[in-house]
């Protein structure tokens, strides 16, 4: 399958443990200190050990300024779409548009049942998350004035006043793996979202098929409409995602790992040399889409916010990846950039001190 020439972009995936919930914070400030475009969360409410993932990401989104936050992926059943519609508007809006949608179909059913949720078969569950889109994209349909009405079979929604309107559009991304949930890829997502620890060979090209499809018979364009974003291992080689990038149309990296000196590896080597590898696949296929110095595409001037999330730069003073100056405190046995030290350092003082506003 060909690269889509969409804009390059990094993140992290990370644990929400209940017994280090500092560390999970830590490493949101850490992806975002190391020039990194997106952090994601599990979320598993049926696990006692996890934190709840939306409550972490409101966490993370208020303690970082630029870095965009997601669930990777949302646990549909246990949410109610009406709500998590609702949700991810208010942090969308509080965060300054920086927050995504990861949704997926729910898989643990027994758990999820043993906590309250319904139990679905396979078709059942694509059905429920088809009909979750609409009434999600209705609630954030602010401006329509009339009342909200979805008449679905697991969802049904009847007058509800919509709104709020997020701060941007912000975009869906689904946990898929089967032919059934990538056509709703295609006809209303926005982005594809699986692991690649669980695909076999062929299956990333296989399923762009699907999507794209289902994408045209929809009327949609999938060059623009899906974005192709991937979970990844921090032992998966640059050169073996450079390829899915340029093969399989991947665009978005988001390395899974709750250790600070592979997530900082990523942010420094293995991200740059893809961008490197990409770049000079792009100016040597010579498609017609050009590539602008640097190694950009036309595509990287879209974003899902209408800006440019992956280009490495200064946040706040802080050095871009690579830059190791004003690093100053251990972290794990490794250096920390120097603002997240400083904010360790106020959250001791806030215990003693009081107030947080005088920090800084």
């Amino acid at each position: 399958m060909p690269d889509y020439g969409h804009e390059l972009r990094f993140g992290s995936f990370v644990t929400p443990t209940a017994d280090r919930p500092q560390h999970v914070a830590d490493l949101a400030l850490l992806s975002e200190d190391e020039g990194l475009d997106l952090v994601t969360v599990q979320d598993h409410p049926y696990q006692g050990r996890l934190l709840d993932a939306w409550t972490v990401l409101t966490w993370a989104a208020a303690r970082t300024t630029a870095i965009h936050v997601a669930a990777n992926v949302t646990n549909l059943p246990l949410r109610p779409p009406a709500v998590l519609a609702r949700s991810v508007a208010a942090l969308d809006l509080l965060s300054g548009g920086r927050a995504a949608l990861g949704l997926g179909t729910g898989a643990f059913w027994d758990a999820i049942a043993a906590m309250g949720g319904p139990r679905r078969t396979p078709a059942q569950a694509v059905s429920a998350l088809d009909e979750a889109l609409d009434v999600i994209r209705g609630v954030w349909a602010g401006d329509d004035p009339g009342p909200l009405r979805v008449d679905g079979a697991h969802y049904r929604i009847d007058g509800m006043p919509r709104g709020p309107s997020p701060a941007h559009d912000v975009p869906v991304w689904l946990g898929a793996f089967k032919p059934r949930m990538q056509r709703v890829i295609g006809r209303k997502g926005d982005g594809w979202l699986p692991s690649l620890p669980r695909l076999g060979p062929g299956d990333l090209a296989r399923g762009n098929r699907v999507i794209d499809e289902a994408a045209v018979q929809a009327g949609r364009d999938p060059r623009v409409a899906v974005t192709r974003l991937l979970n990844v291992t921090p032992g998966d080689k640059a050169e073996d995602l450079a390829r899915l990038a340029a093969d399989d149309g991947v665009s978005v990296f988001i390395v899974a790992t709750d250790d600070p000196s592979e997530l900082r590896r990523f942010a420094r080597e293995t991200a740059p040399e893809i961008r490197e590898r990409v770049a000079e696949s792009r100016a040597g296929k010579g498609d017609g889409r050009g590539v602008a110095p640097g190694g950009g595409s036309p595509a990287q001037a879209r974003s899902d916010d209408g800006g440019s999330l992956s280009e490495p730069r200064a946040r706040d003073g802080v050095p871009v990846p690579g830059d190791t100056s004003g690093r100053v405190v251990a972290f794990g046995g490794e250096p920390v950039p120097a603002r997240l030290a400083a904010r360790a350092g106020w959250r001791r003082r806030a215990g003693s001190a009081g107030s947080p506003g005088s920090a800084g």
